[in-house]
């Protein structure tokens, strides 16, 4: 099988701000931290990206954007980025996913999708 030149791995760690967040005022703020790995076979550049946001009352949120935290990142093979960002929903668990769109070094256009994972308060004990 040959070798694919267009692939981007995408992995997500994330993190319930309890100092951020007002659960009494419906406001759940949660930080992810993203790698983004170029493991094809060719540099590629992230250009935009676009979230789809669900919290537990089904209420999806669309976000488009270029770049992330500012940047835009050329990834050669075998390279990654690293970046943290943040979301609040209105409830105590939601979901994200989306995808980045890229450019390769030989001008393609290709989309690297990002799996959706879950913001989650954790379960306290008092």
């Amino acid at each position: 099988m040959a070798e694919k030149l267009h692939e981007i791995h995408v992995e997500v760690a994330t993190e319930y701000l309890p100092d951020q967040s007002e659960p009494a005022a419906a406001r759940y703020v949660f930080a992810y931290t993203i790698t983004i790995t170029n493991t094809g076979g060719v540099p590629a550049q992230l250009i935009s990206r676009h979230w789809i946001i669900t919290d537990a009352d089904g209420k999806v949120q669309e976000v488009r954007g270029l770049g992330v935290v500012g940047h835009q990142p050329l990834l050669k093979p075998g390279e990654h980025f690293e970046y943290t960002s943040g979301s609040a929903l209105a409830t105590p668990v939601g979901t994200m996913k989306g995808s980045y769109q890229m450019v390769a070094e030989d001008g393609t256009q290709f989309e690297a999708p990002i799996p959706e994972f879950v913001l989650s308060m954790p379960r306290t004990l008092h």
